[in-house]
């Protein structure tokens, strides 16, 4: 099956040679990191059939973060973390992205404008729910950037999932629930207060005076949709918190210097198709790396680390109430982080089927981790 890191290597070099003086350290270490994924440069293991004495080298993985065949085990931890944290109530998915006249600002200033963005986000959450007209407490809010679309074209936006209902912390401490169920906020009144939140971290940053001037007078999109128990869209968020919107099985061919790979239509649901050169594809790629240090998961409201006690007591008042729907139980791991990735059942022989291999010498890795 073909994969990026057979892409990498084969245009890895012209790529560096036509844009080293602007690639950014993030892109550099991607590229180089990925390139080197499951080879010798990792280290890795010997191992040895117990019945044929067949030899095979197993290598590690590079551990970068936008790797697509790395972080299998950390996706499923921080999955059974994230069902952990929900509070047993209805979820709503609420998205915001930024407008297009702002892309080039936030690709020339990404760890600062990604940052500003989601926390824009949240803020305009939490001041409308704050407001008794709407909700009048503090909901749970877990975001998660992303930066692509499905055809990997540049698009920042984040994606927040949102508990329908919040901890009012006044006189009567209590759950307060959404006034209906199949409604949280209202969107126009959300984008107003995103576009200004986000206008005024520009303005303290330092950043207003490269934004176009119109636009603050356009409407900016807010996006929500009830999200049932919230697991669903867990789901489609724990595939992305460790890599890029890009499974080796969506690559096709690999030929004549030219990368074709598929990816679904949003509008229309159907398959599509793109083609590019090598280079292009590249730097396709590398334009959703993330700046290293950059924290794309953040917690919010109640979901903050510092709000853990009344998120408690609000899990405790939930699960008190008889028309609180139940959550399954989190799936126990028994999954310990290491950056070696060794599978959790000894592999069979693939030359005589009958013997299991065994490891019998380290291989030791002879470039840094990432």
């Amino acid at each position: 099956m073909l994969e990026l890191a057979d892409i990498f290597r084969d245009a890895g070099p012209a790529y560096r040679q036509a844009y080293a003086p602007r690639m950014l350290p993030s892109h550099r270490a991607a590229l180089r990191d990925l390139e080197a994924c499951r080879t010798a440069a990792c280290g890795g293991h010997l191992c040895a059939c117990d019945h044929c004495g067949e030899r095979r080298y197993r290598y590690h993985s590079c551990r970068n973060r936008h790797c697509p065949k790395c972080h299998a085990d950390q996706t499923r931890r921080w999955l059974d973390q994230q069902r952990a944290r929900l509070l047993p109530c209805p979820y709503f998915l609420v998205t915001f992205t930024l407008p297009a006249e702002l892309r080039a600002l936030a690709r020339s200033h990404q760890k600062r404008v990604y940052g500003l963005l989601m926390s824009a986000a949240a803020q305009a959450l939490l001041k409308l729910t704050a407001d008794p007209q709407h909700l009048g407490a503090r909901p749970g809010l877990l975001a998660v950037l992303h930066t692509w679309t499905r055809a990997l074209l540049y698009h920042p936006h984040v994606h927040l999932l949102v508990t329908a209902g919040g901890w009012s912390e006044g006189l009567d401490p209590r759950w307060v629930p959404a006034r209906r169920p199949a409604f949280l906020l209202p969107g126009w009144a959300l984008s107003v207060v995103f576009r200004a939140k986000f206008r005024d971290a520009l303005r303290k940053a330092g950043l207003l005076d490269q934004a176009p001037a119109t636009v603050w007078t356009r409407d900016w999109v807010v996006h929500l949709q009830h999200a049932g128990n919230g697991d669903q869209v867990l789901d489609y968020l724990a595939r992305y918190v460790f890599r890029i919107a890009l499974v080796n099985s969506r690559l096709e061919h690999f030929e004549n210097g030219r990368v074709t790979f598929r990816f679904r239509d949003g509008r229309t649901g159907k398959t599509r198709r793109c083609t590019l050169d090598a280079l292009s594809f590249i730097a396709r790629f590398l334009q959703h790396v993330l700046p290293r240090g950059f924290s794309k998961v953040r917690y919010y409201g109640l979901f903050s680390p510092s709000r853990k006690p009344l998120l408690e007591q609000a899990r405790a008042q939930l699960v008190a109430l008889p028309t609180s729907p139940p959550r399954p139980a989190p799936v126990a791991t028994d999954l310990a982080a290491s950056d070696v990735a060794v599978e959790p059942v000894t592999p069979r022989c693939p030359f005589c089927g009958i013997g299991a291999l065994q490891v019998i010498q380290t291989l030791p890795r002879w470039r840094p981790p990432p």
